[in-house]
């Protein structure tokens, strides 16, 4: 426990762009560094005096110095980063599952924002903001051609500050500005529902602060609802990932006392470390365990877990660690292949560096890393096969991505030809009427086939299993 104690701050876990990243925070950096190379740090300096005095125009030195921080970290793997003020501030934002919005859940369509879910208690909520309502215009600004997260950007600002929404209701036929002062947002992480009499839904969307007090309250809830519960879904699918000691919370939730949950190993001493189902590993704070208040039978009830290719990092441990202990089944498609811990080393007050420091492994030993979990039950997405899976970007396909470590990456050969045929596929879905798409919603089961087929697994009833999906990494399917 004693190197875990050198690790000051928080420790997380996350995907790719608007996910969370693995992360433990520390103020430290290592003691002892390899002599500098002199020649290069000259040449360095000369490029920099070259164009503060020769470019076409004057130029920030400031700006310069932090550009070429960030081109050098950039350049070792997709994960690793500069942290400029804002990017700080957001990083933080995003462990913490707190933000200054107007509180929806949006989605894109037909170029426009539509509204999923207002946050309830959220100022969109109190303005009336029902889902399906779709955002026009953010301010003086059309949404079309915006992309999601410039839309995202142009919605948050600072706390009671005011922003003018326009807003197209389609059962009404009318559009009307809606202007809503802007605040601090706390997410709901945790989500749970008694889909049948005897069998409960819970929904991990991401692994923040509050997600271990949330999955508390909601297991709570489920088994005063039916305390004779004969089977649980645990929903990781789509969940980027978050903090890792909430993600070790929620894998002892269900373990024995003491076993693994996860290891990583990297070249610093302190990344050499167990951790393991016990409270030292994943309390914050002082005072009681969490965990000590769930229903005893929470330990043996039968449980399914949901993954698929956005399923990552934090998702990727807690999935790993129930399937190696045998306690779930895993269900869905192989994950997105998020194994590397990144270390964040503040540089000031408001500026840090986020750094690749280690590899994440499962209780076996086997690395997640671009190679992600691989479920016991291979599923589709929905009865008539995976429509868009293909599509989604997985570790292995990001550009400059750290190896696995332990087996050497196998491309498939027709993987570009079955994406261009799921291309193909998606563009037809899209052309569709939305009411005619076949896209599915979670928790719902009328709309959720995999979900069906987590019920039919927990019943011992036949389960549809993929007729048609491959394991990316050859090495894993040998393996299995």
């Amino acid at each position: 426990m004693g190197q875990k104690l050198k690790i000051t701050g928080w420790v997380a876990a996350g995907a790719v762009a608007g996910a969370l990243t693995t992360v433990s925070l520390q103020t430290v950096a290592r003691g002892s560094l390899a002599p500098l190379p002199l020649e290069e740090l000259q040449q360095l300096a000369a490029v920099f005096g070259m164009v503060k005095s020769d470019y076409v125009e004057p130029v920030d030195e400031k700006k310069l110095i932090s550009d070429a921080i960030s081109g050098m970290v950039a350049g070792l793997d997709p994960h690793s980063q500069y942290f400029d003020k804002k990017s700080f501030k957001e990083f933080r934002e995003g462990t913490t599952g707190r933000f200054v919005g107007v509180g929806i859940e949006i989605s894109q369509e037909d170029g426009l924002i539509k509204v999923v879910s207002p946050i309830e208690g959220s100022p969109a909520f109190r303005a009336g903001l029902k889902p399906n309502d779709m955002i026009t215009r953010i301010d003086d600004t059309a949404v079309r051609g915006l992309s999601l997260n410039e839309a995202v950007k142009r919605m948050r600002g600072e706390a009671n500050t005011k922003v003018l929404l326009t807003i197209f209701r389609k059962d009404e036929n009318r559009t009307f500005p809606v202007t809503i002062t802007r605040e601090e947002i706390r997410t709901q992480s945790v989500k749970g529902k008694m889909v049948e009499p005897g069998y409960a839904w819970i929904r991990l969307s991401q692994f923040q602060e509050r997600t271990v007090e949330d999955f508390v309250r909601k297991v709570d809830e489920l088994y005063k609802a039916d305390p004779n519960l004969k089977g649980l879904v645990l929903d990781l699918r789509n969940d980027p990932g978050g903090l890792l000691d909430a993600a070790v919370a929620i894998s002892a939730a269900f373990l024995p006392d003491n076993v693994t949950v996860v290891s990583t190993n990297g070249q610093l001493p302190e990344s050499k470390f167990v951790y393991k189902a016990s409270p030292e590993f994943y309390q914050r704070r002082a005072g009681p365990d969490p965990l000590r208040r769930l229903p005893a039978a929470i330990k043996n009830v039968p449980l399914v877990v949901l993954v698929n290719e956005g399923s990552a990092s934090a998702s990727e441990i807690v999935a790993g660690a129930l399937q190696d202990h045998k306690r779930a089944t895993i269900l869905g498609s192989q994950t997105f292949g998020k194994g590397s811990v990144q270390t964040v080393r503040p540089l000031g007050p408001d500026t840090g560096l986020k750094l690749t420091t280690a590899r994440y492994y499962t209780p076996s030993g086997k690395s997640i890393q671009a190679r992600g979990i691989v479920p016991d039950v291979l599923i589709d997405e929905s009865e008539e096969g995976n429509l868009f899976s293909l599509l989604r970007t997985r570790e292995a396909d990001l550009e400059k991505h750290l190896g696995n470590g332990q087996v050497p990456e196998v491309k498939d050969p027709l993987l570009e030809k079955r994406r261009e045929e799921a291309r193909k596929r998606a563009e037809e879905e899209a052309r569709k009427p939305a009411s005619e798409r076949k896209l599915p919603e979670y928790g719902v089961l009328e709309k959720d086939f995999q979900l069906v087929q987590a019920l039919n697994q927990l019943k011992g009833r036949p389960v549809l299993v993929s007729k048609t999906q491959v394991i990316e990494n050859k090495a894993e399917k040998k393996e299995n």
